[in-house]
């Protein structure tokens, strides 16, 4: 019998039917955890799915509605924008 689902990208899962059967289901992985580009530290507020269902997604759901959000973390980006803060009073 062909299974055209059972490749090894997908992930087995066992599953106990209503009538006592175990069967296996095969289901796409779950992308890796968000990280921040500086510190590597994961980032929160960023959902763990495929790219397809991120389009489906709403905006405020897709990242954090901050600057730099979903490329780096809290602390990293209010460090960078104080950064950038002193450097234009500088050259004032």
């Amino acid at each position: 019998m062909l299974k055209p689902h059972a490749t090894r990208s997908l992930r087995r899962i066992k599953k106990r039917t209503p009538g006592g059967k175990l069967i296996i289901q095969y289901k796409k992985r779950t992308p890796k955890i968000a990280h921040c580009a500086k510190c590597k530290k994961k980032l929160h507020g960023i959902p763990r799915v495929r790219q397809v269902a991120v389009g489906k997604l709403t905006k405020s759901k897709r990242r954090p509605e901050r600057p730099y959000g979903g490329m780096l973390c809290s602390v990293c980006s209010r460090k960078l924008i104080i950064e950038k803060s002193k450097e234009l009073f500088k050259e004032q």
